[in-house]
């Protein structure tokens, strides 16, 4: 398994970290209106069926983290650390939480034209969530706040997709801690599974202080020494 899963070629289409388009590189308007449209984050029984294999005795591994392992040599997830948002028997979804993008959330405000004061915020970088809809926006954070567009998992997670918490980030009123992408990482029905039983991933329960406070850099080895593991050494 590669980890892109998403709909059968869709994946194949992701760009590289590094190489993704900006949310409104078209016209400001799409962009726009793409970031404001509701999260398709299917419904159970709704997904595409790529594998046969059920979940295994229905075990969920949202709020957890998938590490790769050093074989796994796929750019879009080599080193990669994962956060699982959703995963039910329709399949998995998730964000990419370590590799950067070429854009600082500035320049993702400007184009959405969006204005803000803090430079602080402007210098936030923007990270490759995964290769599918890479021009396609998601703010993470632990705001219990209604921004509208928004999934919740886990403990007090969530991931929203609307142009409302980017407005409320720009007044200085937003969440307190975020994390920003550029696409996200999908699986088919019982592909997840799949993988994990060629051993491409190691799972470990998510850890806010990974996703919000660790440098980027740091977060891969940082997830594996969780669970006691050397990822370095493997």
């Amino acid at each position: 398994g590669d980890g892109k899963g998403e709909q059968g070629n869709a994946h194949r289409q992701g760009n590289p970290p590094g190489k993704t388009p900006m949310l409104a590189r078209e016209k400001v308007a799409p962009g726009c209106q793409r970031w404001g449209l509701q999260p398709r984050f299917r419904q159970p029984g709704r997904g595409p069926r790529g594998y046969n294999a059920a979940m295994p005795h229905a075990v969920s591994l949202a709020d957890h983290f998938l590490i790769a392992m050093p074989s796994l040599a796929d750019p879009h997830f080599v080193r990669g650390v994962t956060l699982i948002c959703q995963h039910d028997e329709s399949g998995a979804m998730g964000l990419v939480l370590n590799h950067r993008s070429e854009y600082n959330l500035d320049e993702v405000l400007r184009q959405m034209d969006i204005a803000t004061d803090s430079t602080t915020l402007g210098r936030q970088p923007v990270l490759v969530g995964g290769p599918v809809q890479p021009d396609r926006g998601f703010v993470l954070h632990d705001d219990p706040r209604d921004f509208g567009a928004t999934l919740r998992f886990g403990d007090g997670l969530a991931v929203s997709t609307s142009r409302e918490i980017l407005q409320e980030m720009a007044r200085g009123e937003g969440p307190q801690r975020t994390l920003i992408t550029l696409g996200y990482a999908g699986w088919t029905a019982g592909q997840l599974e799949h993988e994990l039983a060629q051993n491409a991933w190691l799972t470990v329960p998510a850890d806010k202080a990974i996703c919000f406070e660790c440098p980027l850099e740091q977060r891969w080895e940082a997830a594996a020494r969780a669970i006691g593991v050397d990822i370095s050494r493997m």
